[in-house]
């Protein structure tokens, strides 16, 4: 089992390019298979659910792999509409192949999926808004059976602006006859880049980004070369390390426009923060301060996925910090792994009250999930002796080499292999 080894109190400097997003070349790749051709995702990372999205759409019957820094993606022997059942428990967005597998055959057997322990999760948004395209569903040995002889376009209002529900239905619409409409959609960037790629296609898509989402079905969708947009949770990920460390650091390919939330608090912090249209550029104070409040909410509030690593930095800076997570139950599971490091985090249901310390010391802690994982690395940088975070595997997700990143800017970390 491989384990990160983290020696803190260096100062992180220099210059590091930010990664396709994780969040959307997963749809991105589950969408691919709605094309008569073969398409391209350049910039494509080499993080875990990347590959396991390529081998669950190889075993459908594409050609899927990985060309140099691109994906290739051949629909030309597709034939399957059959989720490999093992394959989807290990990823979150497996429930993504739903909606394009319905809108290429009509069929698809689907299982309910994997991914990080962060939360219920339910997929019945998914499931409510391909039945009001004629979608019907039957459970049977675990599995999900999808009849889409019935698929036409649809009117859809979700009782919840969910990213993965919305995406599925704008990839099951698209070569849905008639007019589908998406309203309460999800408005996170990567609905607008997953948008502009089908309409690169040929489909037809508009209102990604608002609250309203509106889909004509076009008969058939045409091979494609697309760049996913930046990462930007990694991007966040790197500003907050640079941030704990009292370091300066410079992005490129990182576009500030999809990150105003963390600046926002990152500023609250007293980080000197600059931007252009491609790169963003932080200086750190030698001390943070707190923000004082933050609330996750869906996009355009403050991203679940950036919660913990803003908990990290709040461990150290001055004064009390109150974070509420509206989003997954299960976020602060993290919380007495920091507190053995030396925090001073209390719990109260969905709410974590801060109070900054001024040392954190090195300790072994275990990663629970992808996000928690690198939030524990955050620490680990500021902590002083060393510190061991397992289960880097969880952090491999999303993280293309996320020590590598890091060691670039000048951390003191290694990636290590337990052969006991």
């Amino acid at each position: 089992m491989e384990f990160f080894e983290v020696r803190g109190g260096k100062p992180l400097q220099g210059t590091v390019a930010i990664h396709s997003a994780k969040n959307a070349v997963l749809p991105i790749m589950a969408a691919s298979i709605l094309a008569d051709g073969q398409v391209t995702i350049m910039d494509c990372p080499r993080i875990a659910d990347a590959d396991n999205m390529l081998d669950i759409v190889r075993t459908l019957g594409c050609r899927a792999e990985r060309v140099g820094e691109n994906a290739v993606i051949d629909t030309a022997g597709m034939q399957d509409w059959v989720m490999p059942e093992a394959l989807a428990k290990k990823l979150r967005s497996s429930i993504f192949m739903m909606g394009p597998i319905l809108g290429r055959f009509r069929k698809a057997t689907v299982t309910h999926p994997g991914g990080c322990e962060i939360g219920l999760r339910p997929i019945n948004l998914h499931l409510n808004g391909l039945r009001a395209m004629g979608v019907t569903f039957h459970e049977e040995g675990g599995l999900i059976h999808c009849d889409g002889s019935g698929m036409r376009g649809g009117e859809i209002h979700f009782d919840y602006p969910s990213v993965g529900a919305t995406e599925n239905v704008m990839m099951a619409a698209v070569l849905t006859p008639g007019t589908t409409w998406i309203h309460n959609a999800a408005r996170e960037p990567e609905i607008v880049d997953l948008q502009r790629f089908m309409n690169a296609m040929g489909a037809k898509v508009s209102g990604a980004g608002t609250h309203s989402i509106h889909i004509e079905g076009v008969q058939k969708l045409r091979g494609v070369n697309y760049r996913p947009i930046p990462d930007r949770i990694v991007a966040g990920t790197l500003l907050a390390a640079a941030a704990i460390t009292g370091g300066e650091i410079t992005l490129d390919n990182a576009h500030a426009g999809d990150l105003v939330a963390v600046i926002s608090k990152l500023r609250d912090m007293g980080c000197e923060i600059r931007h252009g249209l491609t790169n963003i550029n932080l200086r750190a104070p030698k001390r943070l301060r707190s923000f004082g409040q933050l609330q996750t909410l869906p996009y355009p509030g403050f991203p679940t996925d950036m919660q913990v690593q803003m908990l990290a930095l709040s461990i150290k800076a001055m004064g009390t910090t109150v974070i509420t997570e509206n989003v997954f139950e299960n976020r602060f599971a993290h919380a007495g792994d920091f507190n053995r490091m030396g925090a001073d985090i209390v719990l109260h249901d969905r709410t974590a009250v801060i109070r900054g310390v001024e040392k954190l010391h090195g300790a072994s802690v275990v990663a629970r999930d992808l996000r928690g994982g690198a939030g524990l690395v955050l620490a680990g940088l500021a902590a002083e002796g060393t510190t061991i975070v397992e289960r880097v595997d969880l952090i491999d997700r999303g993280y293309a080499a996320l020590e590598q990143m890091l060691a670039s800017l000048g951390a003191d970390i290694r990636r290590l292999c337990d052969t006991a």
